[in-house]
């Protein structure tokens, strides 16, 4: 019983990790897209995949309309025959239009 409620702690513990970090890498990736996003889509979508790599997550989507990036990443949650994703959503861009 013990080593049931370890075993349920440690992946319930590996859950919350991999959705923050699946929430942090969807933030900063759309962050350094919108840093590029006047370059043109594939540059703000290349920076949005190297910062993606960088946080340990896998970009699903990068999507440009006008000046917002609408990212969707997802990282791999827990181990073994319990392991399962944690799938996140960020939009960057500017606070006013940019005329």
């Amino acid at each position: 019983m013990l080593f049931a409620l370890t075993g349920l702690a440690v992946q319930l513990g590996a859950a919350a990790i991999a959705r923050q970090r699946a929430e942090a890498g969807a933030d900063l990736s759309a962050l350094a897209g919108a840093a590029k996003v006047l370059q043109g889509t594939e540059v703000a979508c290349d920076a949005v995949v190297k910062v993606a790599e960088a946080n340990r997550v896998d970009v699903q989507s990068c999507t440009v309309t006008g000046t917002d990036v609408l990212v969707m990443v997802v990282t791999r949650a827990g181990v073994g025959p319990f392991s399962g994703s944690a799938t996140a959503r960020a939009r960057a861009g500017p606070v006013q239009e940019v005329s």
